[in-house]
């Protein structure tokens, strides 16, 4: 098993931005990288807003809280952080053809014993390893969001996935505080494949005039003693995202059960993606 003491996370979203506080937060040196330095920035202020929090509830002290904002660093200059590190998270657009390339480039530039980890929700690990140079140090490591609040982490290994490499991720992810859950590479892994059928029937009770969102999501959560309805968590995970998931998942899988409602691939269009753009299948006050 390899020691891992550097992190390097690319992509500053909602989720890259996510886990990088939480490797900061667990004592690792971490660098959070993005294409656009406003991308950083948003990320650091929402990270600032977490600290502030956390420091306000009493979870975290003010030493930790500075502590943890030594430990991570930020850039647009990708190649300038890939020397030390021994492991790079990936958690940029759901996208194959942006993952394979990113990691084309990762594996001219990181040193070759670093493992590479993806934090795809469905797509093939083996085949994004097989474009990373690197098979064998390489491995899923699928976050949910948010990050920081979330304990389980899902590590698909691909068919080259060495032993090593998955105690290595899997140890890491205990580390972080999380629960590792281990599982074979397959369209959605677990969680998605069970979760992406849920949340196409509550949309397809949308597009018959069933109910309305509000109904949907009020009966799930009532009725089933959820803490959110699916709609509210498709609102919280990004429809955009949502919508590539599915199509993924319903071309790999070919059942109906998983082809895009039409009520989603409306909102897509439409530019709604959920909280993150204030309109989903609700409506946010742009300061939450």
């Amino acid at each position: 098993m390899k020691e891992i003491s550097r992190i390097l996370v690319v992509g500053a979203g909602v989720m890259g931005h996510g886990i990088a506080l939480v490797c900061a937060r667990s004592g690792f040196q971490t660098d959070l990288v993005d294409v656009k330095e406003e991308y950083l920035h948003n990320a650091l202020s929402q990270i600032d807003r977490f600290l502030q929090g956390s420091l306000e509830r009493g979870k975290m002290t003010e030493d930790q809280v500075r502590d943890t904002k030594t430990r991570l660093t930020t850039g647009t200059d990708i190649r300038s952080y890939c020397k030390d590190v021994d492991i790079v998270i990936e958690a940029i657009i759901e996208e194959k053809e942006a993952k394979m390339r990113l990691f084309e480039e990762l594996n001219e530039t990181c040193k070759s014993s670093a493992v590479f980890a993806s934090n795809t929700s469905q797509l093939s690990i083996t085949e994004l390893g097989r474009s990373s140079g690197r098979p064998d140090r390489f491995v899923g490591m699928h976050w949910f969001n948010p990050p920081a609040l979330m304990r389980l982490v899902e590590i698909p290994r691909g068919i080259e996935t060495s032993d090593e490499t998955l105690e290595t991720v899997s140890d890491l992810a205990r580390k972080l505080g999380k629960e590792p859950v281990v599982c074979k590479d397959s369209p959605g892994f677990v969680v998605n494949r069970v979760l992406n059928v849920w949340y196409n029937e509550a949309m397809r009770l949308l597009d018959e005039g069933a109910a309305d969102a509000e109904t949907v999501d009020r009966a799930i959560r009532d009725g089933g003693g959820f803490r959110m309805g699916p709609l509210q968590l498709r609102d919280l995970v990004g429809l955009d995202t949502a919508l590539l998931i599915t199509e993924s998942l319903y071309e790999r899988l070919g059942s109906e059960k998983f082809r895009p409602c039409q009520c989603l691939r409306d909102l897509v269009a439409a530019g709604h993606f959920g909280r993150k753009t204030g309109r989903g299948f609700y409506k946010y006050d742009e300061d939450k």
